[in-house]
């Protein structure tokens, strides 16, 4: 399958290392919850969508062998800077295969959103499969219609003396589709440089969701609100599902 690879984040990549890239690290907990305990030293992980890189550090860290794959070569190009011990490629998460299979994939911070339709989910899922050891873990969190209704509404700033940075969410919930309108500033000699930047995600239903990950050859698919693993927010999903045993 060829894709075009999602690279909407290139602008917004300095922002987002700044004040959103510690998520990864803030939802470690609940990944070793998730999977078992399976993050553990000596484990090969994969990091899909793996941003500025901060979770691979984290289970760098740790003694764990992480491959990160992102479609932003700008996220990628900060990944390496914070997780030097880790192997980072740039590819979309529909269309990548790796060199050796892994014990665990995750793929935080509601990244999948950003696959617009199932066939795109089907994608993700075939690849993550193929990329798994039998009986390997798969965990990613989504956000759901709750989160959307409750958080994708209005908008806020941020004020720095280096950044201007302006945010503003709506969610169109016949369409299914959360959008944020990025506004960003920052200065450039004695002037200031702006940038605009749309994101868009898709809410999935869950039921759809799960049925994509069976029909992608995942067992043992199950869906956990975030709540119950230690996050505060209304409206994140954990899904995991595991790979075929061996024979």
């Amino acid at each position: 399958m060829t894709v075009e690879r999602y690279d909407a984040y290139d602008p917004f990549a300095a922002a987002y290392d700044r004040h959103w890239g510690g998520f990864g690290e803030a939802v470690l907990p609940a990944l070793d919850e998730l999977t078992g305990g399976r993050l553990a030293a000596g484990a090969r992980v994969l990091d899909l969508c793996c941003g500025t890189g901060r979770l691979a550090a984290a289970l760098v860290a740790r003694g764990c062998e992480v491959v990160g794959i992102d479609g932003s070569a700008a996220m990628i190009e900060l990944a390496r800077r914070n997780a030097p011990g880790a192997e980072f490629r740039v590819a979309d998460a529909r269309d990548f295969s790796v060199a050796a299979p892994v014990a665990v994939a995750v793929s935080t911070f509601d990244s999948l959103n950003h696959v617009m339709d199932l066939a795109g989910l089907a994608a993700v899922f075939g690849c993550v499969r193929r990329a798994l050891l039998p009986g390997g873990r798969f965990v990613f969190d989504l956000n759901v219609e709750e989160g959307y209704l409750a958080r994708w509404r209005g908008s806020f700033g941020i004020v720095r003396d280096d950044e201007v940075l302006v945010a503003r969410a709506s969610y169109d919930q016949e369409a299914k589709v959360g959008r944020t309108d990025l506004t960003m500033m920052v200065p450039d000699g004695d002037r200031w440089q702006r940038t605009d930047v749309p994101l868009t995600q898709r809410c999935h239903a869950e039921e759809d969701v799960a049925d994509t990950l069976r029909a992608a050859g995942f067992g043992d698919v199950a869906a956990t609100d975030g709540r119950d693993v230690g996050l505060t927010e209304v409206g994140r999903v954990f899904f995991r599902a595991a790979a075929p045993p061996a024979g």
